[in-house]
């Protein structure tokens, strides 16, 4: 009776530790770099140059957007004093604003306005370049990591009537607009 129940207790606790870890797993939070971390590797023409083709895009403009006299203008309409310091504007026009402090590095600044991890989630578990690499071969999953494939509900978070600027969405144009895929690999001859 006794090995019995002392079996049945070290297997319930088996079961537990192993939900723990697995749970633990699952439960990770990503931390964002900001987007020096990311130019780090997505700078040159062979990778995509998908850090040029962001510093070019709006995006990377969009905090500055807000100190614009035309920005000035539709917060004071709002009722907004100052929207590069309103929490209304920034959540949208800032990466990772509304994120809990300790997620955020300290390379992630406010002025990069919609960096990479906007889209694609925070890269503190994506940005090594084995897992980059194994993600993009279909080794890996990149969600396991943190990586967000963005879709329209991504853009749509922001791209909303909520917003005093909207306009109408096309998902398929405004990404189309923003492309920057990586390079597919060239066959071996």
């Amino acid at each position: 009776m006794r090995i019995k129940t002392v079996f049945s207790v070290a297997f319930v606790l088996l079961i537990f530790a192993a939900h723990t870890l697995y749970a633990g797993s699952e439960d990770k939070e990503f931390k964002y770099g900001g987007v020096k971390t990311c130019k780090a590797c997505h700078t040159t023409k062979k990778s995509g140059a998908q850090y040029k083709i962001w510093k070019a895009s709006k995006h990377a403009k969009a905090f500055e957007t807000l100190k614009s006299p035309e920005a000035l203008k539709i917060a004071k309409e709002k009722g907004i004093d100052d929207p590069s310091k309103s929490e209304k504007c920034l959540k949208c026009h800032v990466t990772a604003f509304t994120a809990p402090a300790e997620l955020k590095g300290p390379k992630l600044t406010m002025e990069e306005g919609v960096s990479c991890e906007s889209c694609h989630g925070p890269g503190s578990a994506y940005k090594k370049k084995k897992i980059m690499i194994a993600i993009w071969e279909g080794k890996e999953d990149g969600a396991k990591y943190g990586l967000i494939k963005p879709d329209e509900k991504v853009c749509l978070s922001c791209h909303n009537e909520e917003s005093p600027t909207y306009k109408p969405f096309n998902f398929e144009e405004r990404v189309a607009e923003i492309a920057h895929p990586v390079p597919e690999k060239k066959a071996a001859k």
